[in-house]
Order: structure tokens, then C-alpha cells, then sequence
């Protein structure tokens, strides 16, 4: 006789009778960790279940050149507006410059190209109520969620409704904070040299003021010789007259004159007529006297001047010493010692 075959189990196999202990525990417990990870990987596609037909996506209805029209996108920012992002900034100078007294150029803070989105809101506050039967703070309904008190008049109100005397003394003092914001603002520097900047100090009491003047300077002007029309300033690198467009030369007047300051002529000033300039020996370096002709002899090396010999360029000179104010200072200090040794 065959016996029959023992029906297959579905069920979960039978727990072991020997408790495991130590290592084998732990290493057990793992191991059915990593059983549980892998279970829905091996779930195949027959075995998933199908998806509900309240989850499809509903039918796309065809569009009039007969394909699939796509539904309108949303915004998303609804009850936005588009603001002008320098409008933003400016409104926010102008409060900085209420408060605290400050003068700031939107430019010169953030950028000011592009929009922006604005979702205009109402101000809120957050107003507490308190039941004034059982003393409970009501939620956000209008019924005590403890003695189920309809909220009314009487329940207390934190904070307080201001009247209108409360609040034209909370725009008074935003007045006067305004006001002393301007007053102590901060002192910004300014670099802006357009101004003359007057250097003084407080003189003697009930004087006036000593300003710093700086050195006097003297306005220098050049006449034409020819013309005796002024060399005016603006053809300072041409140094040509306007009127009959002579180049300025040494014969040109100067005012005031300082030929003892300049003896070999004026700097930029070409050779004239009458002062031709101071030339110096080629071979020596002596210099010749001024408006010396073409063959004078040298002084140190008998060399006749040449065309080859340079003129001395025009230049500042240091006036030599006068020789009369030494000896007279010498005899004042003698008269000194003299008086000294009698006392």
C-alpha cells in the first residue's frame, strides 16, 4: 500500500525548541533582519496587486488637431502681483531713513534689476481671550472648552482694544522718536571737495575767528610784445597770442617782472630780439654774457663762440647774497659784544 502524500504548508515553519544563546543569537536575530529587507524584492509582477481604478489618471479629452491637450499649469503663487524690485527698495530706504536718519541710494545697496512676487495680506496679531466665568483661554472656537461658555463681551481681552486717545499718544511719540533720530543722526563723511574747506580757530575773547589763508600767490601774466594783447591762460601749452599769433618769446613782458630770479629768461620762452638768452662754451661749459654775438671770446679757455655752443636752459636761480647786509650785520653783532663786556 502507498501512503498518501502529506499536504504542503503554507504557513510560517515551526519555531526551534532549543533556545539559542550567546552568538547564535545575535547572529539570528540578523539574519532575520535581512529576510524582512529582502521579502518585497521578491514579490513578482503576477503576484502585485493591480492598481485601483479610482487611482488612474482620468482621460485626457483630445484637442481639436486631435491630439492630447495638456491641462493649464497653476501659478504658483496664487493672489500674487508683479512689483517692480527698486520700488521694494525704496520703500525700504525711505523706513531707514525715517528711523534713523539715513541717507542711502537704492542703487548702491542691492540690485535693482528684475520684478518681484507681492501677496498682499492683512496685519496680524495674535489676540488671547480668557472665559470670564471659569477663567480657561478659549481655543479657536468661540465656545470655553470648559464650561462651554459662548465667548461674549464680557470674557477679557489681551491685549486690550486701544482707544483713540491711546492711540494718537502712540503716533506723537513715533513723532518725537522720528524727530530725535534726525537730530543725533550719525555723522557721514563727505568726500566731495567742491566746497572751499576755510581752516580757522577761535581768536581772543569777544575776537574774530584767525583763519589759515596759506600762502599768498601772485597771478603771473604774459603780454604779446608785438600786440601788447595778453597771452591768455588756456594756450599755456601752445603759448601763441590770440591776436596775432606770435609765440610767446623772452621780449614778451612778464607781470610782475623777475628777471633777477630768472636771469637766463623765462622757462617755455623762445629766444627774442632784443634778449636773446645766455649761452654757455661748448668745450668749458664757461658761460658767456647774455646777448653775447657769435665770436666773443670765452673768459677761461679764449674759445669764440659758436653756433655749436648751447644756450642755458631757462631756469630758477637763488639770488646771491648781498655783500653790504653781511658787513652790516657784522658790525651790529660787535656793537653787541661791545655792550655785553661794559655791563
Amino acid at each position: 500500500m502507498s501512503s498518501e502524500a502529506a499536504p504542503p504548508t503554507t504557513g510560517p515553519a515551526p519555531k526551534e525548541s532549543k533556545k539559542k544563546k550567546g552568538v547564535e543569537k545575535v547572529l539570528y536575530r540578523v539574519r532575520a533582519v535581512f529576510r524582512r529587507g529582502e521579502r518585497p524584492k521578491k514579490q513578482t509582477a503576477e503576484q502585485a496587486p493591480a492598481p485601483a481604478p479610482a487611482l488612474l489618471s482620468p482621460p485626457v479629452a483630445p484637442g481639436a488637431d486631435g491630439g492630447a491637450t495638456a491641462p493649464p499649469k497653476k501659478h504658483q503663487y496664487e493672489n500674487a502681483t508683479r512689483v517692480p524690485r527698486i520700488q521694494v527698495h525704496e520703500e525700504r530706504v525711505k523706513a531707514l531713513g525715517a528711523r534713523f536718519g539715513l541717507e542711502i541710494k537704492p542703487g548702491e545697496w542691492h540690485s535693482t534689476d528684475g520684478d518681484v512676487l507681492r501677496v498682499e495680506k492683512s496685519v496680524r496679531m495674535r489676540i488671547h481671550r480668557e472665559c470670564h466665568r471659569c477663567h480657561a483661554a478659549f481655543g479657536t472656537s468661540n465656545e470655553c472648552p470648559n464650561c462651554l461658555h459662548k465667548r461674549c463681551k464680557n470674557c477679557t481681552r489681551y491685549p486690550a482694544k486701544r482707544t483713540e486717545e491711546e492711540r494718537q499718544a502712540n503716533r506723537d511719540r513715533r513723532e518725537v522718536a522720528i524727530r530725535r533720530n534726525k537730530e543725533l543722526a550719525p555723522i557721514i563723511p563727505s568726500y566731495d571737495y567742491s566746497d572751499t574747506i576755510v581752516l580757522k580757530r577761535p581768536g581772543k575773547p569777544g575776537g574774530q575767528d584767525l583763519v589759515y589763508k596759506g600762502k599768498p600767490r601772485i597771478r603771473v601774466r604774459r603780454n604779446c610784445h608785438i600786440c601788447n594783447n595778453l597771452i591768455s591762460t588756456n594756450a599755456k601749452q601752445e603759448r601763441i597770442c590770440d591776436n596775432c599769433g606770435h609765440k610767446r618769446c623772452a621780449d614778451c613782458p612778464r607781470s610782475p617782472d623777475a628777471r633777477k630770479k630768472y636771469p637766463y629768461g623765462y622757462p617755455n620762452d623762445e629766444p627774442g630780439s632784443t634778449f636773446k638768452g645766455v649761452h654757455s662754451c661748448h668745450e668749458c661749459k664757461k658761460k658767456f654774457p647774455a646777448n653775447a654775438e657769435d665770436g666773443t671770446e670765452c673768459q677761461r679757455c679764449s674759445h669764440a663762440k659758436c653756433p655749436d655752443c648751447p644756450r642755458v636752459k631757462p631756469r630758477k636761480v637763488e639770488l646771491e647774497p648781498d655783500p653790504d647786509v653781511f658787513e652790516n650785520l657784522r658790525l651790529h653783532m660787535e656793537a653787541l659784544k661791545l655792550k655785553t663786556a661794559d655791563s
